[in-house]
């Protein structure tokens, strides 16, 4: 990882979550320089909508190869600057090249002009971009989340500039080199800015700027939104998430457990879709909670490098933190601790995989996003209470339903719950064939499949007459 000297303007310092060592320091651009690569980025954007659906496709699939070629030392920048256990980090680059072969081979096909039949001579639907898209990405899925914004975006047109989370840079700075001239892409149309908050919200007001795309906490989605809508620019927000999971008296036990811990405990319990509440019918709930924490209990919490590592240390000393005050105040609240609830003393930010049993409102554990290892179990007497307590939050992102009757498990997907996904029998996922979002405070818009590609399109209507 590059390793700058101590600047002399503020900038972003890395610290390794395992151990609380500082990785490196990176210092902010001056405001010549971000004028420069505002430019520069309008420049090859121009140039690069008039290449062509296919081409531009074509050269997506260049970038897939670049992570590929590079899969090992770029998950071992995630896992220093965040602490995602190595084995996920590869995962997320596999995922990361996976989804541009995806775009690469389908983007195209979602960009074709719809002609429609009118008393016209010719009438037809086209897709044109917008102009620069800047998106403000997360640490969670540093990868992976730029990806499946950018890519998106760039096959239809657009250009990209990255605000990436200050405790990333070094994924930023690897993002930059994979979405440029060693993958085919022009220079310049994707563009890292090292850059402060301040100076992010003088971009979104920059007449260059036609969209802005943010995945974070709802409170910047907030200020991003404001900032947008004065503008009357286009906005995609995928905010927090504090994803309910239903577990029915009919549901295969042994399977929900397995969807649950897994869907809690990936990346650390750090992700917006992990699993959060567990709402189990009483019927089965003492059977579930035994086994959720036998099977929590044998995880393996250590050293993120380490083959043998589950589940890593959180990615900030502020955020572990904030995690066990969550569950302190849960327990002052009422709610029973079966396993963990205490912060080890070691070095990093570690936080044990936790188990809240008799969780009920008034409690942070039941009405905050936990961002962290910790599963909080809910009772519920009947479906229909089942359904009201999942619906009992400012949040709908994600969602599960466990439950052997299949048609049953659709119609509370279809019909019950609110959020942008539901998933039946399975924990949830970002997959680059369907389209991911929320809704309620857990944002608006798509990203990902055909919705997310025109995003950020102006959807043009032409229509010729004789």
């Amino acid at each position: 990882m590059p390793v700058a000297s101590t600047p002399i303007n503020p900038g972003f310092t890395t610290v390794n979550p395992s151990d609380g060592e500082v990785l490196a320091m990176y210092p902010f651009m001056s405001p010549g320089q971000v004028e420069s690569a505002l430019a520069s980025a309008r420049e090859a954007q121009r140039e690069w909508q008039r290449v062509g659906a296919q081409h531009r496709a074509r050269l997506v699939g260049g970038v897939a190869r670049q992570f590929r070629a590079h899969h090992r030392n770029l998950a071992e920048i995630v896992t220093m600057e965040m602490g995602k256990p190595m084995a996920e980090s590869l995962a997320e680059v596999e995922k990361c090249a996976g989804g541009c072969e995806y775009y690469s081979r389908a983007g195209a096909g979602f960009l074709k002009d719809r002609f429609v039949k009118t008393e016209a001579h010719r009438s037809f639907v086209t897709f044109q971009p917008l102009g620069l898209v800047l998106a403000i990405m997360p640490w969670n899925f540093p990868l992976w989340q730029v990806v499946r914004a950018a890519v998106p975006a760039l096959i239809a047109g657009n250009g990209v500039l990255l605000k990436h989370a200050p405790s990333v840079p070094g994924c930023a700075l690897e993002l930059a080199r994979l979405f440029g001239p060693a993958s085919g892409l022009p220079k310049g149309l994707f563009t890292n800015l090292f850059i402060d908050v301040d100076v992010t919200g003088d971009l979104i007001l920059d007449a260059r700027v036609q969209g802005v795309t943010l995945t974070g906490s709802t409170r910047a989605g907030r200020h991003v939104a404001a900032l947008a809508g004065a503008q009357i620019k286009t906005c995609v927000l995928e905010l927090g998430g504090s994803d309910p999971y239903i577990v029915l008296e009919d549901a295969d036990l042994p399977r929900a457990v397995e969807a649950c811990v897994t869907g809690r405990l990936i990346n650390s319990g750090q992700s917006c879709i992990a699993a959060k509440r567990f709402i189990v019918h009483e019927a089965v709930a003492d059977e579930f909670t035994e086994a959720v924490v036998s099977r929590m209990a044998g995880v393996r919490v250590g050293e993120p490098m380490a083959a043998t590592t589950d589940v890593g240390p959180l990615a900030r000393e502020d955020l572990r933190d904030h995690l066990a005050g969550q569950v302190e105040r849960s327990i002052a609240a009422g709610a029973v601790c079966r396993l963990g609830g205490e912060v080890p003393r070691v070095p990093g930010w570690y936080y044990p995989c936790t188990v809240l049993a008799g969780v009920g409102p008034g409690m942070p554990a039941y009405d905050e996003e936990m961002f962290g290892p910790v599963a909080c179990i809910i009772r519920a007497g009947s479906e229909e209470e089942a359904v009201r307590i999942a619906n009992d939050t400012a949040y709908g992102l994600g969602a599960a339903v466990f439950t052997e009757d299949l048609e049953r498990g659709e119609r509370i997907a279809r019909e019950g719950i609110e959020a942008g996904s539901c998933f039946v029998n399975d924990f949830v996922k970002s997959d680059p064939r369907l389209p991911f979002g929320g809704v309620k405070e857990s944002g608006f818009g798509r990203e990902l499949a055909d919705f997310g590609v025109r995003e950020f399109v102006n959807v043009k209507t032409v229509r010729v007459e004789r």
